[in-house]
Parts: structure tokens; C-alpha cells; sequence
């Protein structure tokens, strides 16, 4: 069961005024930057289009040019995501699980041990 958030009054202004100061910095810098304007892509077509034709090894029905790399990056991504996913599963802690027991330092078993010392008096 989660709880609901507690507002901090006696949290750290000095960080929370850094932040905004850094956001103002940042802000002003962003605005007062002389960009020049985006150029898109050239010519008619659909770039979404040419995309797929890229992934499909069709490139000569593509209206832009791409890379040939595009369906490899793409396996990389889903196994780099896989993987990631995984990790957090493998990580995640499950309450009264032995490997719960394990890894949260024996914590919960010198608690237990105490109270039962604390108890026999």
C-alpha cells in the first residue's frame, strides 16, 4: 500500500532556487540563440514511407535516401529494451520471498532477532 506524498517544509530551498536559477539560464540562453530555420527534408514524398521501404530493403521504391542500417538498429533496440525490462524484473524485490530475505542486508531477521530479545526481559 503506497501512502500519500508528505510535503517537505523543511527541505533544502538553496537546491530548489539553484534549479530555477539554472532553468532561467538555460531559458534565456535557448531564447537568445540566433538558430537558423529547420530545412526538412528535400523534395516531395513521404518520409515515413521511405522509412518502411528502408526496412524492407526496398529502397529504390523510396522517395529519400536512408540508410541500409535501419533494420539492424531496430533488432538492436528491441533486445537492448528486452533486456532492460528484464533487469528491472530480476531486481524487483518481492515482500516475505527468500531472495527478499537475502538481499535487503538481514535487515528484517536483526529486527526480528531483537524482538525477541527485547521480549525474554
Amino acid at each position: 500500500m503506497t501512502t500519500r506524498p508528505e510535503i517537505a517544509t523543511e527541505a533544502n530551498w538553496l537546491t530548489g532556487l539553484a534549479a530555477a536559477a539554472l532553468f532561467a539560464v538555460l531559458a534565456a540562453v535557448f531564447l537568445g540563440a540566433n538558430l537558423p530555420s529547420a530545412t526538412g527534408f528535400p523534395g516531395p514524398g513521404s518520409i515515413t514511407a521511405s522509412i518502411g521501404y528502408a526496412m524492407f530493403n526496398m529502397g529504390d521504391l523510396a522517395a529519400h535516401e536512408s540508410e541500409q542500417f535501419l533494420v539492424a538498429f531496430e533488432i538492436i533496440d528491441v533486445v537492448l529494451v528486452a533486456a532492460l525490462v528484464g533487469a528491472v524484473m530480476l531486481a524487483r524485490r518481492e515482500e516475505g520471498s527468500v531472495r527478499g530475505a537475502l538481499t535487503d542486508g538481514g535487515r528484517n531477521i536483526r529486527r526480528t532477532l531483537d524482538d525477541d530479545e527485547g521480549g525474554d526481559d
